[in-house]
């Protein structure tokens, strides 16, 4: 998505392309009507945010290799459901965000200022 904004309003720029992330697999987490996930937050995996969302029902450290799922591991830059998140905010298992990949709609859910607590690329 060309013309996708990050929370900052500039052009937004890649999460990953190794996992291959974003709803459409392009690498950023762009979004569009098809998206009913939302996902929006550029975020870099750790051990307790991925058995949160396993708990949670969304295992993503386990592979799906028929959908091309490799499996996360604590480190990998995701795209994550926005909601999930916040969710994982509230109850003390945020991971770190990449505000500059990071799609602008996040701001609809989670407070910029909550976001830059968890951001590793500003200072």
């Amino acid at each position: 998505m060309k013309d996708s904004k990050n929370v900052f309003g500039e052009a937004l720029i890649p999460c990953s392309f190794e996992p291959l992330t974003g709803f459409y697999r392009d690498g950023c987490c762009s979004t569009g009507e098809e998206d009913k996930g939302k996902h929006t937050v550029c975020a870099v995996m750790t051990d307790d945010f991925l058995s949160f969302s396993k708990a949670k029902g969304n295992d993503l450290s386990t592979p799906i290799e028929e959908f091309g799922f490799p499996g996360l591991k604590a480190g990998d830059r995701w795209c994550l459901c926005v909601e999930r998140w916040v969710e994982a905010w509230e109850a003390g298992f945020a991971p770190k965000v990449i505000m500059q990949s990071t799609e602008e709609s996040a701001l609809n859910y989670a407070p910029i200022e909550i976001l830059k607590e968890f951001a590793i690329d500003i200072s």
